[in-house]
């Protein structure tokens, strides 16, 4: 009997049901990072090692520390990192049998999916602190509720990444170094031409080009707005634009792939 089958098969209402499903599976997922939180502190170290090494390379501005520009793009980095990371524990779920055993369980596909998705929003939350934390004593001007606004932005795009990173570990399967070379190949680019790392002013017309076409440019923009403790419509309302895109285009291709891997 199929998931789908064995689901249906319980009269109630779909949306708490649907809803509780993801809810726990969300636990979960998470449980790992209930166990060892120190993981989280480990995932850090990329980010740290950038500000580190790239914070003292940054040039004085007239309106304020170079770090309002610079940390936006690290915490847009950590996202998207953390997000495409996490299709790897599915792959290992995949060799060992246990995704199969969750595919015939009366939890839904959906919930299944949208579920591990916001597994993601919780690091992001928790790296996002650790970051500011360092980063405040040194002339950072901490602007809460930007912050929190930019945390919206950056929790849909991670959704969106994160399924999907599902769905190519399914494409995957057990071949691990397809989902690397995948994962590893498409990051950087994205990356480099969202202006994380350096500004794309006065770049040549074909990169700017791409840029106009990385969704991650646009969430970038806005999160770099909102830490500021500005609110510009324009540059806001793309980045949520673009984020809502993400995700919905994640969350429409990663249940498609868990509906295709039986």
């Amino acid at each position: 009997m199929s998931a789908v089958a064995t689901h249906s098969s319980h009269p109630g209402p779909v949306a708490p049901g649907f809803l509780a499903d993801t809810w726990n599976v969300m636990l979960r997922e998470l449980r790992p990072v209930w166990r060892e939180p120190v993981s989280v502190l480990f995932a850090m170290v990329q980010p740290l090692v950038f500000l580190a090494l790239f914070a003292p390379l940054l040039p004085e501005v007239s309106d304020g520390s170079a770090l309002q520009w610079f940390v936006p793009g690290i915490v847009a980095m950590t996202a998207l990192m953390g997000a495409s990371f996490t299709g790897a524990n599915l792959t290992a779920e995949i060799q060992s049998g246990s995704h199969e055993r969750l595919l015939v369980s009366p939890l839904s596909r959906a919930a299944l999916l949208v579920g591990r998705a916001l597994k993601e929003v919780v690091p992001l939350l928790m790296q996002t602190a650790i970051i500011l934390v360092v980063v405040t004593p040194f002339s950072y001007d901490l602007h809460l509720r930007g912050v929190l606004l930019g945390l919206v932005v950056l929790a849909g795009f991670s959704i969106g990444v994160g399924a999907l990173s599902f769905a190519l570990a399914l494409a995957s399967k057990d071949q691990d170094w397809l989902f690397w070379t995948v994962q590893q190949t498409a990051i950087f680019p994205l990356l480099l031409l969202a202006g994380v790392l350096l500004p794309l002013e006065g770049a040549p017309g074909w990169l700017a080009f791409l840029a106009d076409l990385n969704p991650l440019a646009y969430v970038v923009d806005a999160v770099r707005e909102l830490f500021a403790g500005s609110f510009d419509p324009g540059v806001v309302g793309a980045g949520f634009a673009a984020s809502a895109v993400v995700a919905a285009l994640g969350l429409v291709v990663g249940l498609r792939a868990m509906n295709r891997s039986v």
